[in-house]
């Protein structure tokens, strides 16, 4: 479990020298709101499930990236955008549910701003051979229940104005959340994908 509700003890908040400092984001009637910083958690993960229930604020402020914006960031380089998407108008690839800067959803079922809604995401990290890369990242998510990405692969690590292009990196790294305005979260669990039980040898 990565927020069942009571503390954020799998998580912290890394300062600019590195270090992860204990995660400030409030907590009430369980459910965490996202606060200053980015929350990481202390342990790595490669190839995951997750599952994230999360509600944008029900207070509506601004339009288009400045409405209910945060974001799950695999590896600390791969981003699956959290944004208000419901009767909000913002550019495809920034859009909820949207590979950040790459892909957006196959459809936009956002829920209106204050609802509960849910993302159950499988990522494979990339694979990578010395300085070459062997296989790149894919997502398949399903957000409120529909499936918006089917395996889709990951060009490189998302960001809006700069090529996306791999460095090879560790095979397991922390996954993160931002905290750019107060979206809710609750129940985030995260499992590693591994191959099909052998058996008893």
């Amino acid at each position: 479990m990565l927020f069942a509700g009571k503390d954020l003890s799998a998580w912290g908040v890394r300062g600019q020298d590195g270090t992860l400092a204990t995660a400030g984001w409030p907590i009430t009637e369980g459910f965490v709101t996202a606060g200053r910083g980015t929350l990481t958690t202390r342990e790595s993960f490669g190839d995951v499930q997750l599952h994230v229930e999360f509600a944008m604020p029900s207070t509506i402020n601004g339009t288009s990236q400045s409405r209910g914006n945060s974001g799950l960031i695999f590896m600390g380089q791969y981003e699956l955008q959290l944004l208000d998407s419901y009767n909000n108008r913002t550019y495809a690839d920034g859009m909820a549910a949207s590979i950040y800067a790459e892909w957006p959803p196959m459809v936009n079922i956002a829920a209106p701003p204050g609802d509960w809604q849910t993302l159950d995401v499988v990522f494979e990290a990339p694979r990578f051979g010395g300085t070459a890369l062997l296989a790149p990242a894919y997502l398949t998510v399903f957000w409120n229940g529909a499936v918006v990405h089917n395996r889709q692969t990951i060009a490189g690590p998302t960001s809006l104005l700069t090529v996306h292009q791999y460095t090879p990196h560790a095979p397991e790294l922390p996954l993160s959340i931002q905290g750019r305005s107060p979206v809710k979260f609750r129940n985030m669990w995260i499992r590693r994908v591994k191959g099909y039980d052998q058996g008893v040898p």
